[in-house]
């Protein structure tokens, strides 16, 4: 697929703009790749590198200006590959560091940004750093993890009784060289994660080096994953309602990326992103003071229930805590981690939390497409900068049907959940699995439904998810009321979210139970769905000019 001429036209601008020193991040469309699902080029079954390289036309067709690249550093996939063994190189499964420089270039040469993902809380078990501290007790290498002796008189209990972000337990015991019990090591996540211990300061070293690796190679931002959890209480005292968390948001935290913030001031146009999961606002905006991060994801609006009031003040919140700090705003609906959202607002609870396992709870496709439709407008047109996760703009659901044998996420053993289904490959081509991903067996199996969701089964479809994405980020680059940092809600009828962006722009989204009128106006821009003669259907959402 060859770029269409406006796309090629506006192409030519984001390239220009790549030099400059301007904010980027602010208000950009940055787009979510999961690399062993994006595209397979040597049919193995899983997406690499060069798969990334050979469909970047789709990427710049969509008009994304970013690429947010999940993990693709040597691991032994005991976790997707967040259980990093080396943040230096690149994993063989996904190519190689010269095709990582090669994507980075070329990317840039489409005017698409390229951010990585680090992962500062842990390595993997197989990092030369672990396996130098469980080869010797009195290793150096010990005091750059939470090694600890265990509890009772055989020291056979656990350190702590903490549950980890997965459940279950997060302290393994060690075996010494001569085949005694040993200490017991902190992992926040799986055994094969041991967390780091960053109040070392060979720790800290470390990655403000990882990031200047990185960023040598053009390398436009860095997404922080787990950006909270880094800093731990050493009396490891234990989790208490009401009482400052163990191991949650610590004060320490913010002198790591303060260090952080001036490595990525020291190269130009250069942004820190942090997967933030704080439910406290004022908490939450600590991350992005002017010396720190300079942006984070926003989930209290991927987790918002489809309610009308409940989305305003969401929307409210966000605003006014991002303000307070003239950090941009950012709008998050998927990501790697969650239900995709086509089958969150197909189902009777809209809402989304790891708490609240709604896996195999009944889907209405057709209702959550609609409201997806019209979550996409409303999303692509709130001040602030937007992710947009892989095959969202192909309005892909969850896929449910996985075979318990075929997951391999290891969250399903301790939660009961997996994050499998939103992990599935993409369809480009083809009527039926594995469309166009492979020539092989896809790491994990595609819905046969998928058939009418391929890029090529999309493309031209001017009702299809995907061109409403192509439209819709377009009109964004255009607008010049979507490049004003505010917004103003309009007076509206219940149920009905409206707003304007500047002096001639408005996004209407109605969440009612009946279909209502559209406010005056000049013209109408985009919709998300077909309108009823001059009223708005529930569920949908449209673009306004409302002066000329």
């Amino acid at each position: 697929m060859r770029p269409k001429p406006h796309v090629e036209t506006i192409r030519k601008q984001v390239i220009v703009a790549i030099s400059d020193q301007d904010p980027w991040w602010r208000d950009a469309v940055i787009y979510q790749v999961y690399p062993r699902s994006f595209a397979d080029s040597d049919g193995d079954g899983i997406g690499d590198i060069d798969g990334i390289r050979a469909h970047l036309d789709h990427l710049s067709d969509l008009g994304v200006d970013a690429i947010w690249m999940s993990p693709w550093y040597p691991s032994p996939m005991a976790d997707a590959g967040y259980d990093v063994a080396d943040f230096r190189d690149i994993d063989p499964a996904f190519g190689t560091l010269a095709g990582a420089e090669a994507l980075v270039t070329e990317a840039h040469a489409q005017g698409i940004r390229m951010i990585v993902d680090i992962v500062p809380n842990h390595i993997s078990s197989e990092h030369l750093w672990f396996k130098k501290a469980l080869a010797d007790p009195e290793a150096p290498e010990r005091e750059l993890f939470w090694f600890r002796p265990g509890r009772g008189p055989d020291g056979d209990q656990m350190p702590t009784d903490w549950v980890g972000e997965f459940g279950g337990t997060t302290w393994t015991r060690t075996t010494n060289p001569d085949g005694t019990p040993g200490d017991w090591y902190l992992h926040l996540f799986t055994p094969e994660q041991p967390d780091l211990n960053w109040d070392h300061p060979a720790v800290r070293e470390e990655f403000e080096d990882i990031l200047r690796f990185w960023f040598d190679r053009g390398v436009d931002g860095i997404r922080i994953d787990s950006a909270a959890l880094l800093f731990k209480d050493r009396d490891l005292p234990a989790v208490v309602d009401g009482q400052r968390h163990p191991f949650h948001d610590l004060d320490e935290v913010h002198d790591v990326y303060r260090a952080w913030r001036r490595v990525s001031d020291s190269y130009p146009s250069r942004a820190l992103i942090g997967e933030v999961w704080m439910p406290e606002v004022d908490r939450f905006a600590n991350y992005l003071r002017p010396d720190e991060l300079h942006a984070a994801f926003n989930f209290d609006f991927l987790g918002c229930a489809w309610d009308p009031q409940l989305m305003r003040e969401c929307i409210d919140r966000t605003l006014h805590a991002h303000a307070a700090i003239g950090a941009p705003a950012t709008w998050v609906l998927s990501n790697h981690d969650v239900t995709r959202h086509v089958t969150r607002y197909g189902r009777t609870e809209t809402t989304f939390s790891f708490e609240n396992n709604l896996d195999g709870t009944p889907v209405d496709l057709e209702l959550g497409t609609r409201r997806a439709r019209a979550a996409a407008l409303l999303s692509l047109s709130l001040p602030g900068s937007t992710y947009v996760y892989q095959g969202e703009e192909l309005g892909l659901w969850e896929n449910e049907n996985i075979p318990v044998d075929q997951m391999q996420d290891p969250m399903y053993a301790r939660r009961g959940h997996t994050r499998d289904g939103c992990r599935v490959p993409l369809p480009w081509t083809g009527d039926e699995a594995p469309f166009g991903f492979t020539t092989g067996e896809p790491w994990l199996p595609q819905p046969a439904e998928w058939k009418d969701r391929t890029v090529e089964a999309q493309t031209g479809d001017p009702n299809s998810m995907l061109e409403l994405y192509r439209s819709a980020i377009r009109a964004r680059k255009t607008e010049a009321g979507l490049h004003q940092d505010g917004m103003t809600w309009l007076d509206s009828g219940p149920g009905v979210l409206a707003y304007t962006r500047g002096r001639d722009f408005a996004c209407v989204l109605n969440m009612s139970g009946a279909a209502v009128a559209l406010p005056d106006h000049h013209s109408v821009l985009l919709t998300s769905g077909p309108l009823d003669g001059t009223l708005l259907p529930q569920d949908t959402a449209v673009w306004l000019r409302i002066q000329e």
